[in-house]
């Protein structure tokens, strides 16, 4: 959107106002970048200099056609170099240039802080051979790294960032809100293809100068936010600060439920930490250094959570405006916000303190399970454990871990019965050379299968306070996974060995009429020999299970003497 609003900021149909073309002093295509305001350019640190005095910018989306190029320098108080821990993790690199002449203000853009996750964007950057600028599609995979970082995967091999793409804006394919900044692309040594992106949040922290250009509301409420008077900040519930940090590093669970009175100041305390030290934009220094302090596995993943709001005294419908507005889905506002919410394939990591102080909690449970339907992650925090508590654990928890295990189980039969079925009934029928044997498969199938239906009684009546333990996920877990590669190996076997049964096939019709032929070219002699051929090749095709490599040899052995004979003939 440009400075004062209107048209999104990033049509595919054009060159965007806003892009870059950043040259160095040699003249060459040093990287891109995106024009902020009239006379503010960002890009990524490792593109200029520092001490570099002839920089130019290049604005390839003038309203003109034409291509104006403006001298710029590197504002030395807003220039962070990307820096590695010992893990080599990156952070950083992100840079401000300063132009000699401004540009016109409709031509700026503003930064969105969106929620990235699984969302399709494309980058407008400047590789070689596209220097004119060219758009590069990618989709979202996820956070990265302790900076907070996400990782983009190209649509396509030749969509990869190259030289160039570096400090290019990355705009939202749903929006056309700019939501960030390419840092650089990597293919690995496995061949996989994948760009890096600073998002909005992230660029503010490091750049905190910037917040005056960078729209959308913040992802934490400012209500959760610590006080910085406030000496209990100090305190910390290790147990609980672990518990917390897994979930925001995605541990597997989808939803996780949690008690924290008003009144326990050092888990309250905990919880508040948590929430900020997965912000990326409040993941301050500060907060790092204090943290580094604290015991292992306590510090939760930058950007482990997307939004986090305080329900108290906030309607449902409230609530749900606001998670339609960090998923980008203001389009159509007419439709209210669990409409739009229901029929958006978008998902986010979700924090809600004070579920059961909400102004009306039971809607809040509906939106929050539309959400979980939908595959979004929830982090529910309840002030009691009483009747609100008691019902979300049943329909949060209790009933979906239940329903994914009936699924679980008619897979699984599936699976061990009609699936399996098909694949002994091709067995009977042909021999499999060259396919991976699938007993061991079938029989680990049985085994989970049994497990299941072994343990659904003792476990139909666990309530937890973060729901099924840890134990029955990782089982689900493992079983889903177990149930996705039994059925692709049986699909696989199945279909090989179709493609024997249709080669045996083949194989007997292409032996019907050689004899015909044979019969026609012998004028009532007999050829005891080559009867002998069809013989055995015919046996060999009527055999179960069919050995179709004896068969063709046979088949084949079998034509070649018809061929020979009919040649003879012939002379």
């Amino acid at each position: 959107m440009a400075a004062g609003g209107g048209d999104p900021a990033a049509s595919p149909m054009k060159t965007p106002s806003w892009a870059v073309r950043i040259r160095g002093a040699d003249g060459e295509i040093a990287g891109a970048g995106i024009l902020l305001t009239p006379d503010q350019v960002l890009t990524c640190a490792h593109v200029v200099d520092r001490a570099e005095t002839r920089i130019t910018a290049e604005f390839v989306g003038a309203a003109d056609h034409s291509v104006p190029a403006v001298p710029a320098r590197v504002d030395a108080t807003a220039y962070v170099p990307e820096t590695r821990d010992a893990d080599g993790d990156p952070s950083g690199d992100v840079a401000l240039l300063r132009l000699e002449r401004p540009r016109p203000t409709e031509e700026t853009v503003r930064l969105h802080r969106l929620s990235a996750r699984n969302r399709d964007v494309r980058m407008y950057g400047f590789p070689y051979a596209h220097n004119g600028g060219i758009w590069f599609r990618c989709t979202v995979v996820g956070g990265c790294g302790r900076d907070g970082q996400v990782q983009l995967s190209p649509v396509s091999p030749g969509e990869l960032a190259s030289p160039g793409c570096s400090g290019a804006g990355v705009a939202d394919d749903r929006t056309g809100e700019v939501i960030g900044m390419v840092l650089s692309g990597q293919l690995d040594q496995h061949g996989n293809r994948f760009s890096f992106m600073s998002p909005a949040e992230t660029i503010a922290r490091h750049l905190p100068g910037l917040k005056p250009y960078i729209v959308g509301p913040a992802a934490v409420d400012e209500r959760l936010l610590p006080a910085d008077d406030d000496g209990s900040q100090d305190l910390l519930d290790e147990p609980f600060a672990q518990r917390l940090a897994a979930w925001l590093r995605d541990d597997g669970s989808q939803v996780k439920i949690s008690v924290v009175d008003p009144g326990d100041a050092a888990r309250e305390a905990t919880l508040r930490r948590a929430i900020t030290l997965a912000d990326r934009e409040l993941r301050t220094a500060v907060s790092i250094d204090r943290a580094s302090l604290d015991p292992p596995g306590t510090v939760p993943s930058a950007g482990g959570h997307d939004l986090a709001v305080e329900a108290s005294g906030t309607t449902a419908a409230e609530i749900a405006e606001r998670i339609a507005e960090r998923m980008g889905l203001w389009l159509h506002p007419e439709n209210p916000p669990l409409d739009r919410i229901r029929a958006s394939k978008a998902t986010l990591n979700l924090v809600v303190v004070g579920v059961d102080e909400a102004a009306d909690p039971l809607p809040l449970l509906d939106l929050l399970d539309v959400l979980r339907a939908g595959g979004s992650r929830l982090l529910l925090v309840f002030r009691t454990a009483g009747d609100c508590h008691r019902l979300a654990c049943d329909t949060l928890l209790t009933r979906p871990a239940r329903e994914r295990r009936a699924r679980l189980v008619e897979r699984l039969r599936e699976i061990t019965g009609p699936l399996a079925e098909d694949l002994h009934e091709r067995l009977a029928a042909v021999v499999p050379h060259g396919i991976r044997p699938l007993d061991s498969q079938l029989v680990a199938a049985h085994a989970a299968l049994a497990d299941l239906l072994r343990t659904d009684d003792d476990r139909e009546d666990e309530r937890r306070e973060s729901g099924p333990d840890s134990g029955q996920a990782a089982a689900l877990d493992r079983y889903e996974r177990l149930a996705d590669r039994v059925a692709g190996r049986l699909a696989t076997g199945v279909a090989e060995l179709d493609g024997l049964r249709d080669r045996r096939d083949e194989l007997a019709g292409r032996l019907r009429g050689y004899q015909v032929l044979h019969q026609h070219s012998l004028r009532g002699e007999e050829d005891p020999a080559v009867d002998d051929l069809y013989l055995r090749a015919h046996a060999l095709l009527r055999a179960r299970p069919c050995d179709v490599r004896a068969a063709e040899s046979a088949v084949d052995a079998y034509t070649r003497r018809v061929d020979d004979h009919r040649e003879g003939d012939a002379r």
